[in-house]
């Protein structure tokens, strides 16, 4: 079942979502619909906060490093052994 989805926008903002529809050649409706469709997808968005406390987690492990030159050396010669 559909339901019907009213949005009130600002003059400017469906000028450029009229823009967008014309310049694809689509209706303003799938535009809309296409764009509400792709957020839902991606998902929540992560405050700058949370993302700084994931990073700060991550920071606490500890794992092999070295020269750079050096560890892609030695991915090559894993590939090659295989």
């Amino acid at each position: 079942m559909s339901k019907r989805l009213q949005v009130v926008l600002p003059d400017d903002e469906y000028r450029a979502i009229q823009d967008a529809a014309k310049r694809e050649g689509k209706p303003i409706a799938r535009i809309v619909r296409d764009s509400l469709r792709r957020t839902l997808a991606e998902g929540p968005e992560v405050e700058p906060a949370d993302r700084i406390a994931a990073v700060l987690r991550f920071a606490r492990f500890s794992g092999p490093t070295g020269d750079i030159d050096q560890i892609l050396e030695e991915i090559e010669r894993g590939r090659a052994a295989e």
